[in-house]
């Protein structure tokens, strides 16, 4: 008898992680960006390629788009997503890559750069109504280096001012996400730092505006669960950025440097209501500097799956009792006992009987796409950071 249960599986099925779309073009460290054979020249080329993950997972039906970044007929990729598939998802803005934002953007000093700030923003409510996006995602690169540079304040009250315009923009059924990231490039203070200054803005804005949670985006030793549970206790929490860190925002593959804390999220998305919640959306925000791409994102959706699998198995009767009697050890042993267990062999029998490959890893790596995409995609430019 698997030790997935028939109700553990359900909810499996349903899971749904949404890749980005930069995830796919070239990238590296702030020395180099790595080329790589094959690598998508335009947003098609990038939405074929996370239609492989999708083919061989079962878990990745949407593609996030970075605007100016993913720029073209949106009708044309709209279909074109369709025809594999596939579907257009979160919209993500871009105000960190002009000379005009050097000092901000939506918090300004300037009204004509934040003017230039809220029309991008905007522009990209356009192409979710050209796509069917739901969401627009804003993170924000804008802060100071040093004390005294700038009003903190005055910031504030810009920024809130200039996301209101872009909140009554917002069609009936979509809504904005507001990231937060606690430095970088800002150093001595960044505009919205942390989930706190985040929900204090957008809870002004209305209940459509939620929060972003990057999980690459705290200091070391922040308690990232806590905040889950705190969020969803709130309602108020849109979205994930699944990736991992070490030292910083490192966007590495979700999972690889702490499979624990992982699953410790995992568990209070289960525990509060979140899996398979519309109104929280499960998305990979990773760069693949020096391996492959699309194994990357096939491995990023399975460490996922995997997490959310023994996330399932905590006997959460056991647990409430233990904890509810003050049995510390015992209550930590329920939690570990759902750690330690290994789903793999049990997901990869699930995954045959429903017609796909048992170890998409390996299914990939044997299709020959890598080598063909390498032979076809000769001549052009490669999409990267800032294509």
């Amino acid at each position: 008898m698997s030790i997935l249960t028939p109700e553990i599986l359900s909810e499996l099925e349903k899971q749904a992680i949404e890749l980005p779309s930069w995830a796919f073009g070239n990238s590296g460290t702030r020395f180099r960006v790595f080329g790589t054979p094959g690598t998508p020249r335009d947003p098609f080329e990038k939405i074929a390629d996370a239609a492989q993950v999708h083919e061989h997972t079962a878990l990745a039906p949407s593609v996030a788009l970075h605007i100016p970044w993913d720029t073209c007929d949106f009708g044309d990729l709209r279909k074109h997503a369709e025809d594999l598939g596939m579907t257009l998802g979160t919209v993500n803005s871009n105000t960190f890559q002009d000379e005009d934002y050097k000092f901000g953007a939506l918090t300004h000093e300037d009204a004509a750069v934040r003017r230039k700030a809220i029309d991008h923003h905007l522009a990209c409510i356009d192409v979710m109504d050209a796509t069917g996006s739901r969401d627009l995602k804003i993170w924000l690169a804008e802060g100071s280096n040093y004390p005294g540079q700038a009003d903190m304040r005055g910031r504030q009250d810009r920024l809130n001012e200039s996301l209101r315009e872009i909140y009554a923009r917002l069609g009936d059924d979509q809504r904005l996400v507001l990231e937060y990231k606690f430095f970088e490039p800002a150093f001595y203070h960044t505009d919205v730092p942390d989930w706190g200054t985040s929900y204090a803005q957008v809870s002004t804005l209305g209940e459509k505006a939620m929060v972003c949670l990057d999980t690459g985006h705290h200091a070391p030793g922040t308690n990232i669960e806590f905040i889950v549970m705190q969020l969803l206790r709130l309602g108020k929490l849109g979205s994930f950025d699944f990736n991992s860190r070490f030292y910083a925002d490192d966007d590495l593959i979700v999972g690889a440097a702490d499979p624990f804390q992982l699953f410790r999220i995992l568990f209070e998305v289960v525990r509060g209501g979140g899996l398979n919640n519309p109104d929280v959306a499960f998305m990979l925000d990773q760069c693949h500097n020096i391996e492959d791409k699309i194994p990357g994102q096939i491995r990023s959706v399975l460490n996922v799956q995997e997490m959310t699998a023994r996330a399932l198995l905590v006997d959460r009767e056991a647990l409430t009792a233990a904890q509810r009697s003050g049995d510390v050890l015992g209550a930590n042993a329920v939690f570990m006992d759902a750690f330690y267990t290994d789903v793999r062999p049990a997901l990869a029998e699930w995954r045959e009987s429903r017609g796909l490959p048992a170890d998409p890893m390996a299914a990939f790596a044997a299709s020959g796409y890598l080598e063909r995409i390498a032979a076809d995609r000769v001549g052009g430019v490669q999409a990267g950071w800032g294509a």
